[in-house]
């Protein structure tokens, strides 16, 4: 059972569910604590450190289901050629990628461009602390941030966009002009990880209107409802959703639910 679980997929699902532990870590323990206690104030510190831990979540998280996209396009459309295109070097390479990024460029935005900011203010309307938040803030110059910020964005994020989108289009290439074995295959491998990218992109788009525009005229339980769906929906969402589809996961469960030996 050990070995069937070494495959590329159920690697970057594990990288997955580690990073959602990592993101709920950074923002329920402080978020209770305020609950438990009545209190509104975080120290500047602590708040900086919330920061990277939320943005760095929210990019590992993108770039695992980026690459777990590339790895469905591998085993659906070139499935003789998976093992020698995906190797283990590659997945580690990936895995690497998927965590060292995110955790770089994050100390790069949050502690070389953010923290060092003079601010006029104090008071963020939000449950927990955010960036662009922080930055409107800011009276001293921002325009470093809003050139890193947009290089970024268009450097990586686009890109990861336009790879998704590109590999998701081959691979309705192959549905349409395959067999119905290939065709069934495709639905029961992508299903999952469509549903959590559109559950995850969902929750993030929101988070950006939310920061960019006025949003007084949305119910003030529904705005944090919504501010907070990007970081608790993966979790509650993901174990359940790749659980229940996917075949190998599925029987573990009941084995370990029934004791049934494997």
């Amino acid at each position: 059972m050990a070995r069937s679980f070494h495959e590329p997929m159920y690697l970057f699902l594990c990288s997955l569910f580690v990073n959602e532990l990592y993101g709920s870590t950074g923002l329920f323990p402080l978020l209770l604590f305020q609950i438990l206690k009545d209190v509104h104030m975080v120290s500047a510190s602590l708040c900086f450190l919330q920061v990277f831990c939320l943005y760095s979540y929210g990019l590992i998280e993108f770039l695992t289901l980026s690459v777990m996209s590339y790895d469905r396009y591998l085993a659906i459309c070139f499935p003789l050629q998976y093992n020698t295109r995906m190797t283990s070097n590659k997945v580690a390479m990936f895995t690497a990628l998927i965590w060292f990024y995110p955790i770089l460029i994050n100390v790069i935005i949050v502690y070389g461009l953010t923290e060092p900011l003079h601010l006029c203010g104090n008071v963020i309307d939000k449950v927990y602390c955010d960036n662009y938040c922080i930055v409107k803030l800011a009276c001293s110059d921002i325009t470093a941030n809003n050139i890193f910020g947009l290089c970024h964005v268009f450097g990586v994020i686009i890109f990861l966009i336009i790879l998704i989108v590109y590999t998701y289009m081959r691979i309705l290439k192959v549905c349409f002009s395959g067999s119905k074995q290939t065709r069934h295959k495709a639905v029961s491998t992508c299903t999952p990880h469509l549903v959590s990218l559109m559950n995850f992109s969902f929750g993030v788009f929101f988070e950006i209107l939310q920061s960019r525009f006025n949003m007084t005229n949305v119910p003030s339980m529904m705005r944090i409802f919504l501010s907070l769906y990007w970081l608790t929906g993966q979790p509650f969402v993901n174990p359940l959703l790749h659980g229940l589809k996917m075949t190998k996961i599925r029987i573990v469960y009941k084995s370990l639910l029934f004791g049934k030996r494997m």
